[in-house]
């Protein structure tokens, strides 16, 4: 973990990744450990992003038709969490969430959205999965299709990017590894993310480390902002 940072707001991104009910407590798909309500995440999220420390704000939002293929329901016999071969590749089920209009697919309404220039959604294609706010999971192509956030970014000035949101151990640590594939300076806001493991916490952030992500907390952010 760094000690010291400097944030150029010029060109540095927050990326909000997936900040919707239904990975938060009471959700289909819940985040797990050491908060029991929504509010606990939602408001340190929001403190950062009205800080005014970042000049750039992009949200991520998973957005997933009915019927999705990552969805256990859509393959009689089979259970959330296992796992099966899409695409050649191997893909988690899970139970059904963040259907497209739903409730628990919306960002969360206790978030202040004005800072943020985009959206992106992902996970939009019925057959293709996706937890990175960069590219989706691998589609029957064997490619991964990009979402168009690296070029908004680049088109923006941004170098180096900041991720917190949901979930740590999915779609924040996909979202931060093809950031740093990508060629930003990548940040992970460690306390401003939360599992669906906890136990799968020590992997993760080596994984992250062994990437070349660098492991902040937000008072860092604060203070560096001084």
């Amino acid at each position: 973990m760094r000690d010291s940072m400097h944030v150029d707001p010029s060109r540095a991104a927050l990326l909000i990744v997936d900040m919707q009910p239904d990975f938060m407590p009471g959700g289909a798909l819940p985040v797990q450990g050491d908060v029991s309500h929504q509010a606990e995440i939602v408001a340190p999220v929001r403190a950062l992003m009205e800080s005014g420390i970042f000049a750039v704000q992009v949200a991520t939002q998973d957005w997933h038709p009915r019927g999705h293929a990552s969805f256990a329901s859509s393959h009689p016999g089979r259970e959330a969490f296992d796992v099966i071969q899409l695409h050649d590749h191997d893909q988690t089920l899970w139970p059904d969430h963040c259907v497209q209009d739903a409730n628990g697919a919306r960002l969360h309404r206790d978030l202040d959205l004005t800072p943020v220039s985009a959206v992106i959604r992902k996970g939009t294609e019925p057959d293709v999965d996706s937890y990175s706010g960069f590219r989706n999971n691998w589609d029957a192509d064997g490619e991964r299709p990009a979402t168009g956030l690296a070029g908004y970014l680049r088109e923006r000035g941004v170098d180096s990017v900041f991720c917190c949101g949901l979930a740590r151990d999915v779609c924040v640590k996909w979202t931060a590894e093809d950031a740093v594939n990508d060629g930003f300076e990548t940040f992970f806001i460690w306390d401003l993310t939360w599992p669906v493991d906890p136990d799968n916490d020590g992997q993760v952030r080596a994984e992250l480390q062994a990437k070349g992500v660098h492991i902040v907390v937000a008072d860092q952010l604060a203070r560096s902002a001084d």
